[in-house]
C-alpha cells in the first residue's frame, strides 16, 4: 500500500468511526440531581429512591443515572427548590404541593379539604386537573410535571371528644395548608401555625386542640399518645407530591428517553404510590385506635365516625367559603378551569 492509498484508508476508517460513534454521543451518560420529597417516610424510601438510583439506570442501560438527595437534607422551604430547578442547581424535584402554592395559587385547586373524601375519587380529580397542574408549572417555574401521588389521607387529631364537624367550633387547630385553614375558620375553629414537630408538645400543654396530617405519620411521630380522638375526613385533603423536571433538562433528552422516563415513573413510582397510600390511610387508623399494627404498638385512640351529614356541611363550607376566596386568589380564567375539570368530577362549581 503507497502513502496515498493509505491515508485514503485511514481517513475512511475515521469517518466510519464517526458516524458510528455519533448515536452513541447523542444518547451520552446523563447525571441527573434529584431532590427526593422527606427521607423518613415510604414514598421516598422505597420509591423515589429506588426509582431513579435503581430503576432509572438499569432501564436505559446506564444512559440515565441520578445522584439523589432529599428535602429533608437540603432544607428549602416553600417553592425556592423548584425556582433553583430553573437555576440549573437541580434537574428533578419531588416536593408537596402544598409548599409551593404560595407562589402558585393556581395549584392549591388540586387538594381541596374533602374535596375528595375517598382515596378513588381522588384518583379521578387529579387525572382531570393534571394537564392544568403541568401548564402552570411551566408558565410559573419553568419545570415539567412528571408525576402525582398522595401521602394519606390528612385527618384530624383531637385531645378533646369530637362527634362530628359541628365539634369543630371554638377548637385551635394546626391547619396544614393555606386552604385547610380557610376550611377550619369556615367551620368556626382557628387555625394555628406551627411546624410538624412542635406539635406533640403543643398538643400536651393545651396550645392547640387539635392538629391535622396523615393518619401514619401522626402515629409514627407520637400525636396518638398526646390526643384521645382521631377524625378520619381528610379535613387536609390528600397532600399530593409532585415530581417535577427542569424544563432546561427535559428538552435535552431525545424523544426516546422521553417517552420511556414517563413511562417508567407511572409504572413504577407514581401506580405504587397510590397503592401504598391506600395501604398506609388504613394502617395509620389501625395503629391508633388499638388494631394490628405492623409499626409498633397500637394506641387507643376512638375513631371519630364519618357522617354523610358531614361530608355534605364540609362540601358546603367549601363551596360557600374555601373556593370564593381561592377563586379570588387566581381569577376568572383559572376558575373556569378549575369549573370545566374538577368541577365536572365533584359536581360542584368554584364561584
Amino acid at each position: 500500500m503507497n502513502k496515498v492509498q493509505y491515508f485514503l484508508a485511514t481517513a475512511v476508517i475515521m469517518v466510519l468511526g464517526l458516524m458510528l460513534a455519533t448515536p452513541q454521543a447523542q444518547a451520552a451518560d446523563k447525571e441527573l440531581r434529584v431532590v427526593g420529597s422527606w427521607s423518613n417516610l415510604t414514598m421516598f424510601k422505597n420509591l423515589e429512591k429506588p426509582f431513579w438510583t435503581e430503576v432509572v439506570p438499569e432501564a436505559t442501560d446506564g444512559q440515565i443515572q441520578a445522584s439523589m438527595t432529599s428535602l429533608s437534607e437540603i432544607s428549602q422551604e416553600g417553592a425556592a427548590v423548584l425556582r433553583q430547578m430553573d437555576m440549573g442547581i437541580f434537574d428533578v424535584v419531588h416536593t408537596v404541593v402544598d409548599y409551593v402554592v404560595s407562589d402558585s395559587p393556581e395549584l392549591s385547586g388540586l387538594d381541596m379539604p374533602v374535596l375528595a373524601p375517598d382515596l378513588e375519587q381522588a384518583r379521578e380529580v387529579t387525572e382531570a386537573y393534571r394537564p392544568l397542574l403541568d401548564k402552570y408549572l411551566q408558565q410559573n417555574f419553568n419545570v415539567k410535571l412528571l408525576s402525582i401521588a398522595p401521602y394519606p389521607a390528612q385527618v384530624l387529631f383531637s385531645r378533646d371528644e369530637i362527634k362530628g364537624l359541628d365539634d369543630l367550633k371554638g377548637k385551635k387547630i394546626r391547619g396544614s395548608g393555606w386552604s385547610t385553614s380557610e376550611f377550619l375558620s369556615a367551620a368556626g375553629a382557628s387555625g394555628v401555625t406551627l411546624s410538624f414537630d412542635e406539635v406533640p408538645q403543643s398538643l400536651q400543654r393545651g396550645v392547640v386542640d387539635g392538629a391535622v396530617t396523615g393518619s401514619l405519620s401522626g402515629y409514627s411521630a407520637g400525636w396518638g399518645e398526646v390526643t384521645d380522638y382521631v377524625y378520619p375526613l381528610p379535613i387536609g385533603g390528600w397532600d399530593y407530591v409532585i415530581g417535577c423536571i427542569s424544563m432546561k433538562t427535559w428538552d435535552s433528552l431525545t424523544a426516546t428517553q422521553q417517552e420511556e422516563l414517563q413511562k417508567l415513573i407511572k409504572e413504577e413510582l407514581e401506580e405504587p404510590g397510590w397503592d401504598v397510600t391506600e395501604k398506609e390511610t388504613q394502617e395509620g387508623i389501625e395503629c391508633l385506635t388499638g388494631g394490628e399494627c405492623p409499626y409498633g404498638p397500637a394506641n387507643d385512640l376512638e375513631e371519630v365516625p364519618v357522617t354523610e351529614r358531614d361530608i355534605e356541611k364540609a362540601h358546603s363550607l367549601l363551596v360557600e367559603e374555601v373556593l370564593p376566596a381561592w377563586a379570588d386568589k387566581v381569577g376568572s380564567e383559572t376558575t373556569k378551569e378549575w369549573n370545566e375539570t374538577i368541577g365536572e368530577v365533584v359536581g360542584f362549581k368554584a364561584k
